[in-house]
């Protein structure tokens, strides 16, 4: 296994950087998932989290999380879609046409349909990607209006609703997370 190497945080399968290393876990792109590496990562003691994108991420200088205080740390990604169930009236429409007819959109008409961390936080960027090159674990048609972007990390969550044109931040959870957390204990 003499082709793969960690330095500086970074893991590298034969020269090309395929993951890093963040607190014990190996977070590793999913295109390089294979038994060699998974023996590999086993015998250094480092749980795997194969993830889409971490490999184009790190080609373009986005570098490793730890060593590099520049990089803005991705968050993990939700794309919620509406459940087939609801009227096709709130199908398909803008923010403003919904909000006068319908009210805010209501989280219990959605669904969520892929949940995982991808390449990049930009919310254009998002959309090209659910629309011409679907990652694993996806399970919804490409987004389109009325759909809804999370951006989520441990501790907040931005909702967008994409709109017509561009993206609509909303208040898709009024809930406050640590209340709830609070509540059980």
């Amino acid at each position: 296994m003499a082709g793969i190497e960690l330095k500086n945080g970074c893991i590298f399968y034969y020269g090309n950087p395929s993951g890093y290393v963040e607190d014990g876990t190996a977070i590793v792109d999913a295109m390089f998932q294979n038994d060699e590496f998974s023996q590999w990562l086993s015998n250094r003691k480092l749980n795997p989290k194969w993830t889409e994108g971490v490999f184009e991420r790190l080609s373009k200088g986005g570098g490793v999380p730890m060593y590099n205080e520049n990089l803005i740390p991705l968050k993990d990604c939700r794309i919620w879609q509406l459940k087939t169930d609801v009227s096709p009236e709130r199908k398909f429409i803008g923010y403003e046409e919904l909000k006068e007819t319908f009210g805010e959109p209501d989280k219990d008409n959605y669904k969520v349909v892929y949940d995982g961390e991808i390449e990049t936080n930009d919310l254009e960027e998002i959309y090209t990607k659910f629309n011409l090159n679907h990652p694993h674990g996806f399970s919804g048609h490409s987004l389109s209006i009325s759909d809804v972007i999370e951006l989520y990390d441990d501790n907040s969550s931005e909702f967008y609703y994409v709109d017509r044109f561009g993206f609509k931040e909303i208040d898709f959870e009024p809930q406050d997370h640590r209340q709830d957390m609070n509540m059980g204990m």
